[in-house]
């Protein structure tokens, strides 16, 4: 337990800081809310539109692809430290890493999963629009 007193003592602190420092604003803060104060705030544009409304199925296929990516990438530290005692063998393994991430990738970006405008159109050549 010992060990342990100072992470509860940095704990109770922090709780404490918190609980201060909400309690402070709650006192101290002004009370005068107005219909545009209590608005949202969207980077200094005016609301538009509900906060609940749904989102299109690529925007959380792009995050969850973003999170994948991450969490994989955040690998490549502990990698680099352990990067002598690995050797070659350690070498192999993080190149075929990143050619699985790159398949990958390669899957999603055909797939049209990172595609988030609309389609794009060709400009009509002038033989389409001789036949047209």
């Amino acid at each position: 337990m010992d060990g342990w007193f100072g992470v509860v003592i940095m704990i109770g602190l922090g709780l404490g800081f918190a609980g201060t420092m909400i309690g402070a604003s709650l006192l101290l803060g002004p009370k005068n809310p107005t219909p545009e104060k209590l608005a949202p705030y969207e980077c200094g544009m005016p609301a538009v539109g509900d906060a609940r409304e749904r989102h299109s199925v690529k925007f959380y296929l792009v995050a969850m692809i973003f999170l994948l990516f991450d969490i994989e990438i955040a690998f490549l530290y502990p990698w680099a430290l352990a990067l002598r005692s690995l050797g070659w063998p350690g070498f192999i393994q993080i190149v075929t890493f990143f050619l699985v991430l790159f398949v990958g990738y390669v899957y999603v970006w055909r797939k049209g999963v990172l595609d988030w405008g609309p389609a794009a159109r060709r400009p009509r050549s002038h033989t389409d629009q001789k036949a047209a």
